[in-house]
């Protein structure tokens, strides 16, 4: 007899969170914008930066994988993170993960290439609003201002000592995507509401 149970809906590290960052959003009148985005696609890719299969993989996604170091890359619902000379993490819409491993691992062919799934990894966290990069600063030991730390540009580095991916977002007022393991999301969730008392009190 066939297996009919329905499959457990998904369930994102952060969901017993949504009130209390919106909350937090609310009382902030303008000032911060906090709220996780769940599931994201996250493929982490390795190839030779100067090998055929870089050119041929952009190709296939529709972008370019960054070659400066600590850049990003967006076209569309697409975006591509510079995470070492020869690392990148493609980072998708929902449900995107088969779709994006197929056409990477078909665009480079014989060449060598790892493509892993590492969307069920990290999750990630929305802050926005104009005073999102003074949030940060309290517990992120990079310089974030504005010269320095543009948008399109992306770092591995600590929040609060939990190690995160950190991206300055490059369309008008979107912010920065804080993407942490999902075993450090509530713990970093919690110190994030913590630092937001300066403006939501």
């Amino acid at each position: 007899m066939a297996d009919t149970a329905l499959p457990a809906p998904l369930r994102s590290p952060l969901t017993d969170a949504a009130d209390r960052l919106a909350a937090a959003t609310r009382a902030s009148q303008g000032a911060v914008r906090l709220a996780e985005l769940p599931f994201l696609a996250q493929i982490d890719v390795r190839l030779d930066a100067k090998g055929a299969a870089a050119d041929a993989v952009g190709l296939a996604l529709g972008l370019q994988l960054p070659l400066e170091p600590n850049t990003v890359v967006r076209a569309g619902e697409l975006t591509a993170l510079w995470l070492g000379p020869d690392e990148w993490l493609v980072v998708g819409p929902p449900g995107s993960q088969q779709d994006l491993q197929s056409r990477i691992r078909g665009a480079a062919g014989e060449e060598p290439v790892s493509v892993t799934d590492v969307s069920a990894q990290r999750t990630t966290l929305l802050v926005a609003g104009p005073a999102a990069r003074d949030l940060l600063a309290h517990g992120c030991p990079l310089d974030l201002h504005p010269r320095t730390f543009e948008p399109g540009r992306c770092a591995q580095t600590t929040l609060a000592r939990a190690q995160i991916v950190l991206v300055a977002r490059d369309e008008p007022r979107a912010g920065f995507w804080v993407l942490v393991r999902s075993s450090f999301a509530g713990y970093l969730t919690d110190w994030l509401l913590d630092a937001a008392a300066e403006w939501t009190a």
